[in-house]
């Protein structure tokens, strides 16, 4: 298992470098143009040759990128072009509130689907297409629109939570649960919508496997075989369900952000885009690269632990 993980993790940094050198091969093209946003319309190709020069930008690609990998080992990501801020306190910081939204998003997607799709599976009949007509909301109701009319209902008409804006948890824990709520709810329906889909098919075809018709007939209940037998069975493909649900939510966090104007790693990495900020884009691609990585890790991870003959040795 040791050496497994060590292959994963050997394979994620081989995936970072690709990412993040192709990245900075791209925004290389966009060196002069880069200055001449920080310089003004007036400024004269003198000057924003100077400006070029005295960031290194006219060295070649290759060099700039090495240094750049050599300081990222070192825990160094640099400093924003516009805020001079250090890139890498700043991702951590807008990736927390990120991370706030999606992780309970991502909880609750994983509870309701879990409880439908089972639901679903082992009852069958108008109990079934009660659960399919719940998943299907999730896909009808595109996501913006229901974040708007979720501001409408609570934030404008009821008053209850603010339609705008984030809290820190450390700063009032009330506040911060007011602040995510909203957001939450948006990320979940559309989760629970793809994920609830796929744990009702697969207990449907674990359901329906020769080992439950034995079981059945040695008398084992109804909540055990569905418990213990087909729902472990099962969970193995929902995890990576979970994991590219993870990874879809994290992208998708760029709309909600904006939405609710929160400020996150979505946003974040939008306007760094927006202002050519050179050492930010390459941040958020670092992080995001490892991010990524890790979380395929831990879901092979626990694909091994409950399929034994999954597990690689």
């Amino acid at each position: 298992m040791l050496a497994y993980i060590a292959r994963r993790l050997g394979a994620g940094i081989v995936l970072a470098v690709l990412v993040t050198f192709i990245t900075f091969l791209l925004l290389s093209t966009s060196f002069e143009d880069v200055a001449r946003t920080i310089l003004g319309p007036a400024a004269t190709p003198e000057v924003t040759a100077a400006l070029i020069s005295e960031k290194g930008w006219d060295r070649p690609v290759v060099v700039q990128y090495f240094e750049w990998l050599v300081n990222l080992l070192q825990g160094n990501l640099g400093v924003s072009v516009y805020t001079s801020l250090p890139v890498g306190p700043s991702v951590l910081q807008r990736l927390t509130v990120t991370l706030s939204i999606i992780v309970p998003a991502l909880i609750l997607t994983v509870v309701i689907s879990v409880l439908l799709g089972v639901w679903a599976a082992s009852r069958g009949g108008v109990v079934d297409r009660i659960a399919q007509g719940i998943s299907l909301i999730g896909y009808i109701v595109p996501g913006l629109l229901l974040a708007i009319g979720l501001v409408v209902i609570f934030a404008v008409q009821l008053k209850w939570l603010p339609a705008t804006g984030f809290t820190p948890l450390s700063e009032d824990p009330g506040a911060w649960v007011r602040s995510i709520t909203i957001p939450v709810i948006v990320l979940t329906i559309g989760g629970v919508a793809n994920m609830a889909a796929q744990v009702r098919g697969r207990m449907i075809d674990e359901l329906r496997r020769d080992y439950i018709r034995t079981l059945r007939t040695r008398g084992a209940s109804n909540t055990s075989i569905v418990i213990k037998h087909a729902l472990r069975n099962a969970a193995s493909p929902a995890l990576t369900v979970m994991s590219l649900e993870f990874i879809q939510m994290f992208g998708g966090a760029l709309i909600i952000e904006n939405v609710f104007a929160l400020p996150g790693y979505g946003s974040f990495a939008f306007n760094a885009s927006l202002q050519g900020d050179i050492p930010v884009i390459m941040g958020v691609a670092a992080f995001g690269v490892l991010l990524v990585t890790v979380v395929n890790l831990l879901t092979d991870l626990a694909n091994g632990w409950l399929n034994p003959k999954a597990r690689v040795h």
